[in-house]
């Protein structure tokens, strides 16, 4: 691998370098227009009320965009991946490659916990808002770059070195399903807790637990019910090696 050094104009504040440095090791590219990228790591939990327009700028608008760019990628990518494939194959892949707990999952490993702005307060926030600033950074990347640069990022960078796509079809990915299942062979108790729901101003983010006999395992995250008993069962099922089993 032939790695290029990156070439930081002169100027730049240390922030503008490192997030400037950041997106390159994202990405592969510099940014043209940082701006972009600075906002798509600003959660709402600290955003300011912009004195122009009159609403706080945040990240939220980016990653509207860029869940739709993102979705349109990856179906762009599986059609011509998989050309006799039907309609509810293709949909049932796209969704297991972009749903939150996978999002999360990926963009905490390519790096975005480096750079996303938030509320440290609340310590569990980081955890569930990682998928949602990496759609913002997609949308940022289709803005600045356009939607075939864009597409190149999310097969090169996200699909083709974090994804077999082979396993992934042949996978579970109902990781609350496999708990069960697990449970059931074992003759074990498992029980599924919701033991905390914060309401904020535009969602609620639910903290669920799972039980085996009683013993506290995962704990998981969500801004529902349902996405944070499949994040606490995905945990689960890494604490005890489930998730190799087909």
């Amino acid at each position: 691998m032939v790695w290029k050094i990156l070439k930081i104009p002169k100027g730049k504040s240390k922030i503008d370098k490192k997030l400037l440095s950041a997106i390159h090791n994202i990405a592969g590219f510099t940014p043209s227009n940082l701006e972009l990228y600075r906002l798509a790591t600003v959660h709402s939990s600290i955003a300011k009320e912009s004195t122009t327009a009159g609403f706080k700028e945040s990240n939220e608008r980016l990653e509207y965009l860029g869940d739709a760019i993102l979705g349109a990628a990856v179906a762009d990518y599986l059609f011509k991946k998989f050309p006799f494939k039907s309609e509810g194959f293709l949909t049932e892949i796209r969704s297991r490659i972009v749903n939150r707990e996978a999002l999360n999952f990926l963009a905490r490993k390519i790096g975005v916990a480096n750079i996303v702005q938030y509320d440290q307060k609340n310590a569990h926030l980081q955890q569930v808002i990682l998928g949602n600033t990496l759609e913002a950074i997609v949308g940022a990347i289709y803005l600045d770059k356009g939607y075939l640069r864009t597409k190149k990022f999310v097969i090169d960078k996200l699909i083709i070195p974090n994804y077999d796509l082979e396993d992934l079809v042949n996978s579970n990915s109902n990781f609350k399903s496999k708990i069960i299942e697990w449970a059931q062979r074992e003759g074990k108790e498992v029980r599924f807790e919701i033991l905390n729901v914060k309401k904020g101003k535009n969602h609620k983010e639910f903290t669920a637990q799972v039980l085996v006999d009683s013993e506290a395992k995962g704990t998981g995250y969500g801004n529902s019910k349902k996405k944070a008993e499949q994040d606490a069962a995905y945990k689960t099922c890494e604490m005890l090696n489930l998730l190799g089993e087909s």
